[in-house]
């Protein structure tokens, strides 16, 4: 294979045919390894192979043999995919949290007790822009405080400072008001601090 770098490196088209034909299953078959998509495998291949092409002139046979080269490129590759498609899905995931901002109606129809649409209404209208924001995110969109600080890009000091802050001022407009979000997955104290 080393010959057939070295054609390659000159353009030779058929010494690439060659290599494509002794090595593309193996390369294949590592990229679906990391990818399971065949059509995204595909994809990946025809590039790996056009890297070869593009970097054939900078192979240097001492440092290591043609097919363990093309290999590692085809991993990065196929690395590289994942990871893009994590993001993109990521990306997604936060738009669509984003896009999710419930109507103060829609709050105030939620609202449990003897508290009334307009109250509720007003009182929400009178926090921040951030801090509205971070309570509708964690009490109803369904998002940890981490969610939330993820979606609006923010530290999560942050989060919790605009949430805290946010429950102060509606406590204070509205009376009972709820000291924080639910946990779900918070540990139970046991012990004696825990009884006192």
């Amino acid at each position: 294979m080393r010959a057939l770098m070295a054609r390659i490196a000159r353009a030779d088209e058929p010494a690439f045919e060659d290599l494509y034909s002794a090595t593309a299953g193996a390369v294949l078959g590592l990229i679906l390894r990391v990818l399971r998509d065949h059509a995204q495998a595909e994809e990946v291949l025809q590039e790996t192979f056009w890297q070869v092409w593009r970097e054939a002139p900078r192979y240097r046979p001492e440092r290591g043999e043609v097919l363990p080269w093309m290999l590692t490129l085809a991993h990065r590759r196929a690395v590289d995919r994942v990871r893009s498609a994590q993001a993109a899905a990521d990306r997604d995931r936060t738009v669509a949290v984003r896009a999710y901002t419930p109507e103060f109606d829609e709050v105030a129809d939620r609202v449990e007790g003897s508290l009334d649409r307009d109250r509720v209404r007003r009182a929400l209208a009178a926090l921040t822009d951030v801090q509205r924001e971070c309570l509708l995110l964690v009490y109803f969109g369904g998002c940890t405080q981490a969610q939330a600080a993820a979606v609006i890009g923010a530290p999560l000091g942050t989060v919790k400072t605009r949430i805290r802050d946010g429950l102060s001022r509606l406590r204070d407009r509205l009376g009972d008001v709820p000291e924080a979000p639910p946990r779900p997955y918070a540990r139970q104290r046991t012990g004696p601090a825990a009884r006192s």
